[in-house]
This record gives structure tokens, sequence and C-alpha cells, in this order.
């Protein structure tokens, strides 16, 4: 069925928004593809190139791409549309881009450093204007992207540079979570343990430029510190016996607090001895997919309508990709931690099945959604 959305809200919000949006899928599908090649899938190489950064294509190019493409909307609305804060989702998209194609490394480290820059930039801006503890953090995460974009630019392996695009991520999403905790009424002790635990991190990252491992275990310490704050105090605690999609925001996020507790837990434990292998993949997929991807699973009914204007119907088969994602995860996890390249590459085929899954009921959603507010 075709939907005239010819002078609607959605078609004026389009102009700009969906080709940024193709760019962060584009980067999705190329990293996803690069995923199972790594994991031992025997299928179409797509380049030498992509294989070797399918970790900058999930991280820059699509979540960067994303996450900032969220915020510049909300910017813009601020300041009465004004437009170019959309260029910093456009140089992440592009700079995901660049790394399809056989172009001098530095192009897509330069575009995407620049991202960081201006993302940051985004976050001073915010914060200026409505200050706020949560807007800091979140601005904190935005800054260890960027110095892990400079760390990268200047050569240092993504190994040692994952643990910063990590944090990038978690404090993000744990910034926006904290806004959200402002119903309950936290006590000042609880909010200040937040930061101490942010803190924490904080130390662990910049400890790892002078001593990796030990700055990798301080980390994961404070990742898993944080993930225990989260499950305890975050509102999907109460939210969760809700009904419809209040209750399936709260289950992809209580889920994903419990893997970022467990990644973290994992840093502590291996620290920077594994710079590649099974162990190396559960430390990073552990908080990438089972902490990452519950955010966005639990996230995009709310933000796909903020950014594109598109109305998402909650559908019950949201529980499927989001079950598959969590019983595939914790397959992958037991292959890596069991040294079993079998039960990690099928662990790993179905974590991509469940993003992908993912993508076409949002699709279909958003058309019954569409369909159901005209």
């Amino acid at each position: 069925m075709a939907f005239n959305i010819t002078g609607s809200p959605f078609a004026k919000r389009s102009r700009l928004r969906i080709p940024l949006m193709v760019l962060s899928l584009s980067a999705l599908v190329a990293g996803l593809w690069a995923g199972l090649l790594r994991i031992g899938w025997q299928i179409p190489s797509i380049s030498t190139q992509v294989l070797l950064e399918h970790g900058p294509l999930m991280v820059a190019g699509f979540l960067g791409t994303l996450i900032s493409l969220e915020r510049a909307v909300a910017l813009s609305q601020l300041q009465h549309g004004r437009r170019i804060y959309y260029l910093v989702p456009l140089l992440a998209g592009l700079g995901g881009v660049a790394l399809f194609f056989p172009v001098p490394i530095f192009v897509p480290h330069l575009l995407i450093t620049l991202a960081a820059l201006g993302f940051l930039i985004i976050f001073i801006i915010i914060y200026r204007l409505q200050p706020a503890t949560h807007s800091a953090v979140m601005g904190l995460g935005v800054f260890l992207w960027l110095v892990g974009n400079a760390l990268w630019m200047a050569g240092l392996p993504v190994f040692r540079v994952a643990p910063w695009w990590a944090a990038f991520l978690v404090l993000t999403i744990a910034g926006e979570r904290l806004e959200l905790t402002r119903v309950l009424v936290l006590t000042k002790t609880v909010r200040t343990l937040f930061l101490v635990i942010t803190g924490i991190v904080l130390v662990g990252l910049f400890v790892s430029l002078a001593a990796f491992d030990a700055g990798v275990r301080i980390a994961g310490f404070g990742l898993a510190a944080l993930g225990v704050w989260l499950f305890r105090y975050d509102i999907a605690r109460h939210t969760i016996r809700q009904q419809g999609l209040t209750r399936y925001i709260a289950a992809c996020l209580l889920p994903g607090y419990l893997w970022l507790t467990l990644g973290g837990v994992l840093w502590m434990i291996f620290g920077g001895s594994y710079p590649a292998g099974s162990i190396y993949d559960a430390m990073l997929h552990t908080i990438f997919i089972g902490f990452v991807f519950s955010m966005i699973f639990g996230h995009a009914p709310v933000i796909i309508p903020a950014v594109m204007g598109v109305p998402i119907k909650y559908l019950s088969v949201f529980y499927v990709h989001l079950s598959l994602l969590h019983l595939s995860l914790a397959l992958r996890i037991a292959g890596d931690l069991l040294l079993s390249q079998s039960i990690r590459r099928w662990g790993g085929l179905f974590n991509e099945v469940a993003v992908i899954l993912f993508l076409v009921v949002t699709v279909i959603s958003a058309r019954k959604g569409m369909s159901s507010s005209k």
C-alpha cells in the first residue's frame, strides 16, 4: 500500500534526514556483512578494507551518525530550524561511507574525528541552553569519542581505541537515562554515586594510555558498577509493570543493564591481555550488542517519531527480535568463553538476524503507524 506524504510534516523533515539515515544504515549493512566475515562465515567479501573496519563502521558510521542526528534535530528545533547542526551527522555518515572505498585512510579518519568535534560543540551549546548533569555526562561521552577518534587517527590499533568508543556509547546512553530518572526524585547520594562511577570509567580510560591492561580493568569496574546502578535506579524498574510499548521499552533496557554489568566484569577479569580472538569478542559484544543494541531496540519507537516524524505503532512481535537478540548473544558469549568457534559463529549469525528483523519490523510498524494516523 502506498502512502501519499507529499506536503506532510514527514516530507518536509525527510529532505534532510532521510539521506542521513541512508548513510547510517549503509554503514550498518556494511558493518553487519563484515561482522559475518570476521566471525567465520564463508560469504562473498565486500573488500579487505571493509572487513578490517567493522568496528569503525558500526560505532562511527552507524551509531555516530544516528545519535548525532537525534541531537542535531533536537537542537535545530530549539533554535528555530537552524540546519548547520546536520553537518555533524553528515560528516560521520560520509566518514563511514568512505571506509567502503580504497581512499587514503586519513580521509575517513579525519571526517569521523571532525564529526566527533562537531558533536561535542553541539553538546556544549545544549548545556549552555539547558545546564543539567545529564547533558554534561552525555557531553563527556562525546568527548571520549573525540579522544578515541584522535587516537585512532594517530595510528593506535582498534583494540586500543575500542574502550574509548565503548565508553562514548555507554555514557551517552547512561546520561539520557539519568535525565529520565528525574521523575523518581533520587537522593543526592544516589546521583553522586552515578558521577563517581562515571569518574572511575574516565580514570580507567586515561590510565590505559600509559598502562593499557590496568586501565581496561579500572574502566571495567566502572562499567560494571554503572550497569548495577542503572538496573537498580532506572525508571524501567517501575515501567516494566505497565503494558504495551512502555513495558516493551523496559524489557529492552533491563537486560541491557545486565549485559553491561557482565561486560564490565569481563573487562576486569581479562584486562588488555586479549587484543583479538574469542575473549576479545566477548568483552566487546556484551557491551556493543547486549547493551547498545538493547537500547536501540527500546528507544527506536520513541526516537524515530521525534527524528523522522513517522509514528511507530507498537506490535507484540517486537518481542521476537528482542528475545532473539539476547538468546543469540548468550549463545555467542558461551561460544567465546568455551573457545567454541562453531557456537560463537551461530550466535553471531543470529545476532545479525535479530538486527535485520528489528529493521523489518520497524518499517512495518511505521507503515501501520502512518496508516492509522491518517
